[in-house]
């Protein structure tokens, strides 16, 4: 059986099919010695010698089945395999795998923590990702400034952030109105883009103090978890995640 070179690099953890088509025209990866070529067909089961940026890589086994983890991320770690400035990322503490990387399932800012899901299966990380799937991204705001249910209204409605509208599908109060300026909120989103809740609320003239995300579809973040620990699915949690994309695992 064949595969597009693209997602089969993709299903191994490589990066996204188009990260994988941009590492291809810029020739950092070549099949059996020739420089490998977008739509480029492989067998699944021998694809030949691999190299990405002079690295053999090893094709995944049979046995080599899909895997999910949770991570906590703590603030101060970036979203990156590496990092020029030698910042600490998220991927450092977690498990090794003998035949794939992990891929990250969206992302947090430097200054965000909470809840971040990881996978060996490039398509169900892109499934879990895609605008059209509509998966909900549940975060705790920590809000400063005034803020009054215009501005609620006005966030659910849609704010314009560079050249998209974005917009809330909920966000409810989580405080008394004892009070002061810093104020929780219950934000539910379902897409991803970057820094997005802080750039929506500077547009209603309040500033994100605090940003927790405790849940990614059906998956909550766990209260004994604590930062920069991470635990993987068991079945049970991992299929009621896979029924939210009609995903067939491997």
């Amino acid at each position: 059986m064949t595969e597009k070179i693209q997602k089969l690099l993709s299903n191994l953890g490589y990066g996204s099919r188009r990260f994988i088509e941009y590492m291809i025209k810029c020739g950092n990866i070549s099949i059996n010695g020739k420089k490998a070529t977008i739509g480029q067909y492989l067998n699944k089961n021998n694809p030949g010698e691999i190299l990405i940026n002079n690295k053999k890589i090893v094709v995944r086994g049979k046995d080599n089945k899909t895997k999910v983890l949770i991570y906590n991320k703590p603030i101060g770690e970036i979203c990156t395999r590496s990092d020029f400035q030698k910042r600490l990322t998220v991927f450092d503490k977690l498990p090794k795998l003998n035949l794939n990387r992990w891929v990250s399932i969206g992302r947090l800012d430097i200054n965000t923590k909470g809840l971040l899901l990881f996978t060996n299966n490039g398509v169900l990380a892109n499934k879990l990702m895609h605008p059209r799937n509509q998966i909900e991204r549940e975060y705790n705001i920590r809000i400063f400034g005034e803020i009054n249910q215009n501005k609620i209204n006005i966030l659910k409605k849609g704010v314009k952030i560079a050249h998209d509208y974005v917009s809330f599908k909920e966000i409810i109060p989580l405080y008394s109105k004892k009070e002061g300026k810093n104020k929780w909120f219950k934000g539910i989103l379902c897409e991803g883009k970057n820094r997005e809740i802080r750039l929506m609320l500077k547009s209603v003239k309040c500033q994100v103090s605090q940003l927790i995300r405790v849940r990614y579809g059906n998956i909550i973040l766990p209260k004994s978890l604590k930062e920069g620990q991470w635990i993987m699915l068991n079945s049970i949690i991992s299929k009621n995640l896979y029924n939210l994309i009609n995903f067939k695992k491997k």
